[in-house]
């Protein structure tokens, strides 16, 4: 009785530290139905932003790296105006192109946020990866805001940091 229940507390452990399978690709948002014909829209600011997004970072030395799960937040700043992103490309550490997520406009309504997730398997990025995001907005409406939150556990450790898109037109 003794071995039985030796061997069924060390089943029970043993099965409590197995981590679980995750998709390799998350859900992401259906681009489709943002999509928004602006050409008739008069008077639209023109910007682009870059965002720098890490997939990998270095630990302990230059020959390991930890994987990271990136969240990029697109934001509508302001509360009363639409407005529009134009495209979302992504860039490796190289600045090869990975892939855009949208090819044509498409619409934030007022405070509303999207995101991309780029996957904890995904490291195509590299540690050097960023974002490029071309907008358009109504004068006088304030810019939209882009944020990468990066994030990995192991165990009971947990690493996370965050970066702001800078406008670069």
């Amino acid at each position: 009785m003794k071995k039985y229940l030796y061997f069924l507390l060390i089943i029970t452990f043993a099965s409590s530290c197995h981590e679980e399978d995750h998709p390799s690709s998350l859900p992401t948002q259906n681009w489709s139905e943002k999509f928004i014909d602006i050409q008739q829209i008069d008077s639209l600011e023109y910007g682009k932003s870059y965002l720098s997004i890490y997939s990998q970072i270095y630990s302990a030395d230059d020959k390991r790296v930890t994987n990271l799960t990136a969240m990029v937040s697109l934001r509508n700043t302001s509360d009363t105006d639409t407005i529009y992103l134009l495209s979302a490309s992504y860039y490796d550490t190289y600045g090869a192109l990975i892939r855009t997520y949208f090819d044509q406009p498409v619409f934030l309504s007022p405070m509303e946020t999207t995101e991309i997730i780029i996957d904890l398997t995904d490291v195509s990025g590299g540690t050097g990866s960023n974002f490029l995001f071309e907008w358009k907005i109504p004068l006088g409406c304030p810019e939209p805001l882009f944020e990468g939150i990066m994030n990995s556990t192991k165990g009971q450790q947990g690493l996370s940091f965050s970066t702001q898109a800078k406008r670069i037109k």
